[in-house]
């Protein structure tokens, strides 16, 4: 039996917004925005009638569905503290903890500057800090020296 990732999926509320952020900040690239319709809507766990884009971006063979719902609309947040049950973040590795926090800014994340951690151990020093996306989902920004 052989069992390898495809992907993951977040939901968004602007899909443009998202894909500023994901692919002019994080270096995602589109793969695929398959058509879908109804024929999802159980396997969406919705039911009924829905209208969506389901937008593939891929980065070195890391894989996200962004899922843009006109109907029905997005509801609910994404994880706010890291020991809540279901997905809580993301990990990158950067070169420049600073300017890539600060292009994600500027493309419609937020830097959550209260994260900002700096530790030294044997492998050298690594620093990091949270940033959510324009949705509020984390994304673990890490350099490591």
């Amino acid at each position: 039996m052989t069992i390898t990732p495809h992907h993951v999926g977040i939901c968004v509320t602007d899909l443009e917004r998202s894909l500023r952020f994901w692919c002019e900040g994080l270096g995602f690239e589109t793969t695929m925005v398959p058509p879908v319709g109804n024929e999802w809507s159980d396997a969406l766990e919705i039911g009924g009638d829905v209208a969506f884009t389901a937008h593939f971006i891929a980065k070195d063979g890391f894989q996200f569905e962004l899922l843009h719902y006109d109907h029905p609309a997005p509801h609910g947040s994404p994880s706010g503290q890291r020991n809540q049950v279901g997905f809580t973040h993301l990990a990158v590795n950067v070169d420049d903890l600073d300017a890539v926090a600060e292009r994600l800014v500027q493309l419609g994340g937020t830097a959550i500057t209260s994260t900002r951690t700096k530790f030294t151990s044997d492998a050298g020093t690594v620093e990091l800090m949270f940033v959510s996306d324009p949705d509020g989902v984390r994304v673990e920004l890490v350099c490591q020296r």
